[in-house]
């Protein structure tokens, strides 16, 4: 495994953007949670991670990883790739995190969907660890949404940390990897409306 870059922000972020422009960047995958719908055995993978058994094999082909699981075990993945940029993606306030992570992610939580088999459990194995399993409460959701960045901007390597939010579009992204700007506008993906829909979380049930 040689990732160029490790995603260290959590998921509604601006992340499905950042996978497609990262792509496009470094000419290889990028790991993110449509990742796991895709290799229902990478749950096992993540589960295991949650409980200390850190074996990144199944990683090897992908030469970045943003969103969850990946981004709680940033400091991991950072230490295993010493040259690779790490990208702290965030929203503009707290409370745009939340209304967009509430309405989407939570909301499949907590209606305790199996997008894959084992997802379930395996992403609150990943949570009660790394984040909080309170995703009901905005709160404490929230608290767990900042001190996972706080950490971040403390612990990682302030030579190697780049910050990014969406709207900031290319150039933070480039700057850092050494790589010019595409003559292209920035990947816009997975909107929470798009989420949404994608998830049937709008459909009415019978």
């Amino acid at each position: 495994m040689t990732l160029r870059v490790v995603g260290a922000g959590i998921g509604r972020t601006g992340t499905t953007s950042l996978k497609l422009a990262l792509e496009q960047l470094l000419g290889g995958p990028c790991y993110h949670m449509f990742e796991v719908f895709a290799n229902v055995d990478h749950v096992e993978d993540w589960r295991a991670a949650a409980g200390g058994r850190l074996e990144w094999g199944f990683l090897e082909r992908f030469v970045s990883t943003v969103d969850w699981p990946a981004c709680a075990f940033w400091r991991e993945l950072a230490d295993v790739n010493p040259d690779a940029v790490i990208l702290l993606s965030t929203r503009g306030s707290s409370e745009e995190w939340w209304a967009s992570a509430n309405e989407t992610i939570f909301e499949i939580m907590r209606q305790g969907r199996e997008t894959s088999p084992g997802w379930a459990e395996m992403i609150q194995a990943v949570f009660r660890k790394h984040f909080t399993l309170d995703v009901s409460d905005k709160d404490a959701a929230i608290a767990a949404y900042e001190r996972h960045n706080a950490e971040v901007r403390a612990l990682a390597d302030p030579a190697r940390l780049v910050e990014w939010q969406p709207g900031q579009g290319w150039e933070p992204i480039c700057t850092a990897l050494g790589v010019p700007v595409p003559d292209a506008p920035f990947p816009h993906a997975n909107s929470k409306q798009e989420f949404r829909a994608m998830a049937g979380l709008d459909t009415p049930t019978s």
